[in-house]
């Protein structure tokens, strides 16, 4: 018998139509055809430009056997042919892996191997470190050397073709397809683990689309922002801005690499009106001399992401006169997919009170289904108190497909039907989580939870603390205690005395650090603490 809502009619390309952020390309040049869509010194694209970029790269990739399903690598920074490598071998269904460019051979390596990578871009900084990888791996894919204008040095030619010459050997009328199911992949990138080989996460189409969108629903986007690329390409697909800017028809402002001065003298010139960052970029540009922020008179809007960005920082930014979104996420869930709605009765709060609010991960990005704060063995929802901690998981249109070649890892990750992410966080009265550890970075001390990102927060208020890292020491008489690693500000000082004294002020005793140990703290190539090192250090502290 027929429902009462059946059309006798199935779903076809009149009614449904996979979701891809290639149709954000195809609108942006019919639309906006005049409209500048790159910026990179003085290279500069329209959106009909940047189309033809992409129809013509799509061409050359097909010409050399690149297809359906195959990995197409760059090691490159925020440059045009890397915007333009986002939307050109999803054309011809083959997917993107955006190497991250800081990590060295062996990384790459099994990167280029474990991904079956069937061409690289590399740009010319980046090609001792290429050149070596392709040396550890039996199949090295051909190179295409990208020779940027903005780059100073000088390095060897790995490849036959530059990139501006394979480009021009395209067609400029290329006809592409959409793919035939939203769930094929589009990008592959791997997670920045600190102990072992890193995972290969898969994207797909419909995801890119969403979390594309996600971003502009966020972040109350208008059409036609100007984007500072800040963020690097390579990470997580720049939180998926490739997309989100073609979606809103804005414009890309290419930035080889992070500095400070560069930035601000970008924001004025351009009018840059949005970009992304760690906690680390926006502490630079808090940071930098009073001169260089000087004459920015228009409205930045900033968006920062990371575990758990310290409240002395979203004070600064706010001082700086920057609107800033604090978001959250990971590699697995496309970068950004919560984030920390800002309520209209924070205004009446103190500067200090409304950071705290604001340093909350928050809720679920519009288009990503749910995100709950749940204990991992019962998989029952933790209770709205602010104290009761569990794992932060998601589920929703905008979770990676799994683990690349690794079925065991994606099942586990996907247990009990949730992404689990392994940060552990509370749930506030209002329903807005905040990260409290990463599993394996609480610390126990006496049978009391000590969240090392709560300590951290408090150090980071020292005005002489430009970072800091809490871990676990192991203590005879209360198992573990709090060790703290801190970077003091160029030119400021500060004694163990002060900064014991500055703990014991804001924090419970048993929280306070038991040690402090002044140096550099390390971090990973995308800037992250790098914690097993220095939980291997506090451990052979006398």
């Amino acid at each position: 018998m027929a429902h009462s809502y059946d059309t006798y009619l199935d779903k076809n390309a009149a009614n449904f139509t996979p979701l891809t952020p290639l149709s954000f390309l195809d609108k942006a040049a019919y639309v906006y055809p005049n409209r500048t869509a790159v910026v990179h010194g003085s290279e500069r694209y329209t959106w009909k430009e940047q189309y033809v970029r992409c129809r013509k790269l799509a061409s050359a990739l097909k010409n050399i056997g690149i297809g359906e399903g195959d990995t197409v690598a760059a090691m490159l920074p925020n440059i045009p042919a890397l915007v333009d490598l986002h939307f050109a071998p999803a054309m011809i269904g083959a997917v993107l892996n955006a190497l991250n460019t800081r990590l060295d051979a062996e990384a790459i390596a099994f990167m280029l191997d474990h991904g079956e990578a069937k061409v690289l871009f590399c740009d010319s900084e980046y090609s001792a470190t290429v050149e070596k990888a392709l040396t550890l791996i039996k199949k090295p894919p051909p190179v295409i050397d990208v020779i940027d204008p903005m780059f100073n040095g000088s390095a060897k030619r790995l490849g036959e073709k530059d990139y501006t010459a394979f480009l021009h050997g395209g067609d400029a009328d290329f006809k592409f397809a959409y793919p035939s199911d939203e769930w094929n992949a589009i990008a592959l990138n791997y997670t920045s683990g600190t102990t072992g080989n890193p995972k290969g996460v898969v994207y797909h189409h419909r995801g890119a689309y969403m979390n594309a969108i996600g971003n502009v629903l966020t972040w109350d986007m208008q059409r036609h922002p100007i984007y500072l690329w800040t963020l690097p390409m390579f990470h997580c697909n720049g939180w998926c801005f490739p997309w989100t800017i073609a979606a809103q028809a804005g414009t890309n402002i290419c930035l080889r690499k992070v500095d400070a001065k560069a930035i601000f003298d970008l924001m004025r010139s351009e009018k840059v009106s949005h970009y992304c960052g760690a906690p680390i970029v926006h502490s630079t540009l808090i940071n930098a001399p009073a001169e260089m922020k000087a004459a920015i008179n228009h409205r930045i809007s900033a968006m920062v992401a990371g575990a758990a960005p310290p409240a002395a920082m979203i004070e600064g930014m706010e001082q700086l006169g920057f609107s800033l979104v604090h978001t959250y996420g990971l590699t697995e869930i496309y970068g950004p997919a919560s984030v920390c709605a800002p309520q209209s009765e924070w205004c009446d709060l103190s500067l200090e009170q409304r950071a705290e609010k604001n340093s909350r991960q928050g809720v679920a990005y519009l288009l990503q289904e749910d995100m709950v704060v749940m204990d991992p063995q019962t998989m029952t929802p933790a209770p709205w108190d602010g104290e009761t901690m569990g794992e932060i998981m998601f589920r929703g249109n905008i979770t990676m497909k799994g683990y690349l070649k690794n079925p065991k890892a994606t099942h586990l990750a996907f247990k009990g039907g949730w992404f689990h992410t392994g940060d552990l966080a509370v749930t506030y009265p209002d329903g807005y989580s905040k990260i409290k550890d990463r599993s394996k970075d609480i610390i126990i001390s006496g049978g009391e939870n000590i969240s090392s990102l709560e300590v951290e927060d408090v150090l980071y208020r020292h005005p002489a603390i430009i970072s800091a890292a809490v871990v676990a020491k192991p203590d005879e008489k209360w198992g573990e205690t709090p060790c703290a690693f801190v970077e003091l500000r160029q030119g400021a000082t500060a004694t163990l005395e002060e900064i014991f004294a500055f703990c014991r002020e804001r924090l419970a005793g048993f929280k306070c650090p038991k040690t402090i140990v002044f140096g550099p703290v390390p971090k990973t190539s995308t800037g992250k603490v790098q914690k097993f090192q220095l939980r291997e250090r506090a451990r052979n502290i006398e």
